[in-house]
């Protein structure tokens, strides 16, 4: 074979080796995606959902606004936690002058509030016939929670922390919830 003849067939198997690869390539990158799961439409009255009801930011924030100024009137220094239904933390505010361990116990009043949808100071009777029930996780049976609803069922909790009782913490807690009525 002549030189002219070598070149050739080189560049004619190089062209066509290049051709494979490239519809090898172009194939596996229009291939289809894998299929996507079906979206489910709900439909009115369907009994497989549900509709809830959440406690907005700005709503969060003018409870807890309202109990930390009912507390602040009465030159007591206070946090505030508002958490949602299920127990996320949407908005602490922390007065001036506030004690370190207020800030955990004000949360964890709130999230008692809204589990059992009954303010802490009702609760703290329940443990006389359960005293395992202080022993769940991120709860605390002591006054200054109390839940927030909407038709009856648990929205939110709010809870207060720092002052000289409970039945003080709760007084407060009680003026966030009233500011949502307004």
């Amino acid at each position: 074979m002549n030189t002219r003849t070598r070149v050739l067939t080189g560049a004619a198997l190089a062209v066509a080796l290049g051709a494979g690869t490239f519809g090898a390539v172009s194939a596996s990158a229009t291939a289809a995606p894998a299929a996507a799961p079906a979206a489910v439409a709900k439909k009115d009255n369907d009994e497989n959902f549900t509709t809830t009801t959440h406690l907005t930011v700005d709503a969060a924030t003018r409870a807890a606004q309202a109990a930390l100024h009912a507390a602040e009137k009465e030159n007591q220094r206070v946090t505030v936690a508002v958490v949602d239904r299920n127990g996320n933390t949407i908005v602490t505010l922390r007065g001036d002058g506030a004690g370190p361990q207020s800030y955990e116990s004000a949360q964890r009043k709130a999230y008692t509030a809204v589990s059992w949808n009954a303010p802490t100071s009702v609760l703290v009777g329940r443990l006389a016939q359960a005293p395992n029930l202080k022993d769940i996780p991120g709860t605390l049976f002591l006054g200054g929670g109390t839940p927030v609803q909407a038709k009856g069922a648990p929205v939110a909790g709010i809870g207060v922390a720092g002052a000289p009782s409970g039945d003080l913490d709760e007084k407060y807690a009680k003026a966030g919830v009233d500011a949502l009525g307004e």
